[in-house]
């Protein structure tokens, strides 16, 4: 995903002069086609995620176009006061781009890991919140964020995520993909996890004869909620996949809605425990770890059919 950005954003500043993407001393190699054709948009601001943060804010209310790009945890929680003072409480038009999102870094251990990142900017007011579960998903939402007057967020992957929809069929923000079709219960995929989603519920029809519908969602802030209605019309259950902590995800987020609104469907919320993770290993064991590999959704889904209404793990 950061080779599709990096791509994105070098064709995105051939066009816009007004364009300028800030870097904390990451990807210098990756920024070459943009650093050599277009120099003048292109500020290595180093080890100083707060200073970037307050640059970019500076430069959004100056007319420009500034995407600030670091690892998730220091364009997030490392200039937190930046973000809340500077971007939203001014609604400076920053598009904010944490890579190695959720447990992307997982062998780096948990300073590296953004569990946390949804809940904080779902808190904050004006901030838009993406999760685009893709390269073709990362670059519609992208365009959009920067041709939009909101501050944005978007948390991606790092490297080797496969494409679950084809390029033309790549849907901007607050939209949803349906890669599976099903009947019985729907899987909601947040960002990078949906290859989990799309695994578990291929096991649920094979091996259990369970029918579910996988659907990808890039948007976490504003909830859709337009979609959830219809979805709790079409289903016996739902269960919600997440690499980001339980509390204050976007399963809470769908959680709270449903009661809201009185709506007694079974719902299942996956995501990270109130725990840090003190071993070190790759992504797929820290989701194994978690609970939020495709064998926890697959028990998750077959427990939320036959459970009570509201149940969680």
């Amino acid at each position: 995903m950061r080779n599709a950005f990096a791509q994105e954003v070098t064709a995105m500043a051939a066009k816009d002069p007004k364009l300028v993407l800030l870097s904390g001393d990451i990807g210098n190699r990756l920024f070459d086609k943009l650093r050599g054709g277009y120099p003048a948009q292109f500020m290595n601001c180093g080890v100083a995620e707060a200073n970037m943060m307050g640059v970019a804010a500076g430069m959004a209310l100056s007319g420009l176009r500034p995407i600030v790009y670091t690892i998730t945890p220091f364009t997030t929680t490392r200039c937190l006061e930046q973000i809340r003072v500077d971007v939203a409480y001014h609604n400076a038009p920053v598009v904010i781009v944490g890579t190695g999102s959720g447990l992307s870094y997982a062998s780096l251990g948990p300073t590296h890991h953004s569990l946390e990142d949804f809940a904080i900017f779902r808190a904050i007011p004006n901030i838009r919140v993406l999760a685009p579960y893709d390269a073709p998903s990362l670059r519609s939402v992208l365009r959009e964020a920067v041709n939009s007057d909101i501050p944005t967020y978007i948390r991606i992957g790092k490297k080797g995520e496969k494409d679950l929809v084809p390029s033309e069929k790549a849907v901007g923000i607050g939209k949803t993909a349906v890669v599976r079709e099903g009947t019985d219960i729907c899987l909601l995929s947040v960002g990078t996890i949906g290859p989990e989603a799309i695994t578990a519920a291929d096991t649920l029809k094979e091996s259990h004869g369970i029918s579910a519908e996988v659907v990808l969602v890039n948007t976490v802030k504003p909830l859709d909620e337009v979609m959830l209605a219809g979805l709790a019309k079409r289903f016996k259950a739902i269960v919600t996949v997440e690499e980001h902590s339980k509390s204050g995800g976007f399963g809470e987020h769908v959680s709270a809605f449903l009661a809201q609104n009185g709506i007694p469907l079974p719902i299942v919320c996956l995501g990270t425990g109130d725990k840090f993770m003190h071993s070190v290993g790759s992504q797929s064991y820290a989701r194994t770890y978690f609970g939020i590999d495709a064998p926890s959704i697959v028990t998750a889904a077959q427990n939320c059919l036959k459970g009570p209404v509201g149940a969680t793990p």
